[in-house]
């Protein structure tokens, strides 16, 4: 795979707004996950919910696309001068040639439930003011955010369970390697709702206490709301100090369950070989793996198995979804932008939330934080129905 530049990122998650919040929470072993105060919600679970988004406001042209998943990616557009840059990257490239390839899950759901609570009373009739197409819709997303940049290339919404925004990131590559975008803005934005909370409360997997991966006490996921982009461009043959790149990208669909993964992780173990294969590189190259890590039983014994499969037990691996809970669509935004973080501070993220490691489970798991040089991090996102993508990210060549 020709790699790519990342040039700028932005994200939101329950450990804060931005990229300053986010390292903060993983040096110091800050986590984001409370009890579980949302909407009407009346289970007993903690989870991942971004403050203050009932404040955030749309620009007044594009008020028709107001909901909690838009304001959520509204936020994250403002964070680290990330709409500026893409300003910037309009005037260099033209918004003709600049893709908005993005992923949500749950998009606007929630807008829907609270127009369901205002139903006509005798024709149930959904209020007149309620939008399916600028909220609920998956493709309300890309449309939003399309218009609030300026850009004028392909674009489109990707929904693959909790790959989604893990997957975009090769399609990029495929736009910019078919020379049909210079650059491409990808990313996305997964909001809490009542479907998702109780939906995963009847798969009998949401977590009474804050998720603990690869814990040998492990009782299943602390489900979170985050956000996040990444401006992907041509790399510079001259690339500046400091410069990461996406060096592979990896995909496969195992469709081995619904909702389980296949139990010696086949599909996961696929897409790593596949990342590696497209960056080029072995096992041995990377320094770091950033998990899917769910806490579920057998989705961390899948993993685990792929991992030593692949790598055996000296890479050093975690999750951090002990710190943001499972963001869904989004884990895949918000754990790269967490690796590329890492790689650029040397910091190897523990997961202190794990408290007795399982001995059934052999990766190298850390609970404490480690620093050091990274060159090569790669990072896993799986998703229901065994929708698989691991990418690989390292300092420019």
């Amino acid at each position: 795979m020709q790699p790519l530049s990342l040039s700028h990122m932005s994200i939101v998650s329950s450990l804060g707004a931005g990229q300053d919040a986010t390292l903060d929470a993983l040096r110091t072993g800050r986590g984001g996950l409370k009890p579980c105060r949302f909407e009407t919600v009346t289970l007993d679970t903690h989870i991942g919910e971004v403050a203050g988004l009932d404040g955030v406001r749309l620009p007044d042209r594009l008020a028709g696309y107001d909901c909690r998943n838009n304001r959520l990616a509204e936020l994250a557009l403002c964070q680290d001068g990330f709409d500026t840059a893409v300003a910037a990257a309009r005037e260099r490239y033209g918004a003709h040639r600049i893709g908005v390839l993005l992923g949500t899950s749950t998009s606007g759901i929630l807008s829907a439930e609270l127009a369901y609570r205002q139903r006509d009373k005798d024709t149930g009739a959904l209020p007149s003011a309620f939008s399916f197409a600028t909220t609920h819709s998956t493709g309300s997303l890309a449309e939003f955010v399309r218009v609030r940049l300026g850009l004028e290339g392909p674009a489109f919404v990707s929904s693959s369970a909790c790959a989604t925004t893990s997957k975009v990131f090769a399609s990029a590559a495929r736009m910019v390697a078919a020379g049909l975008c210079d650059a491409v803005v990808v990313g996305g934005a997964d909001s809490l709702c009542l479907t998702t909370l109780y939906g995963f409360h009847s798969l009998e997997l949401v977590s009474p206490t804050p998720c603990r991966p690869f814990d040998a006490d492990r009782r299943g996921v602390s489900l979170g709301e985050g956000a996040g982009f990444a401006l992907l461009e041509r790399a510079d043959p001259r690339p500046a100090p400091g410069t990461v790149h996406l060096l592979g990208a990896g995909e496969s669909s195992d469709a081995h369950h619904m909702s389980t993964p296949h139990p010696e992780g086949l599909g996961a173990r696929l897409a790593m070989e596949r990342a590696l294969t497209a960056a080029g590189l072995e096992p041995g190259d990377i320094d770091y793996v950033n998990l899917h890590g769910t806490a579920t039983t057998y989705g961390d014994a899948a993993e685990d198995r792929a991992i030593t499969g692949l790598f055996g037990t000296r890479t050093p691996v975690s999750s951090t979804k002990g710190y943001t809970g499972h963001t869904l669509g989004a884990a895949g935004i918000v754990e790269a932008i967490i690796s590329v973080l890492t790689l650029r501070a040397g910091l190897i993220p523990g997961s202190p939330q794990t408290r007795t490691l399982d001995p059934a489970l052999r990766s190298r798991y850390l609970q404490a934080n480690e620093t050091g040089r990274m060159d090569r991090v790669m990072t896993n996102s799986f998703g229901f129905g065994g929708s698989n993508s691991a990418l690989v990210f390292g300092w420019a060549a």
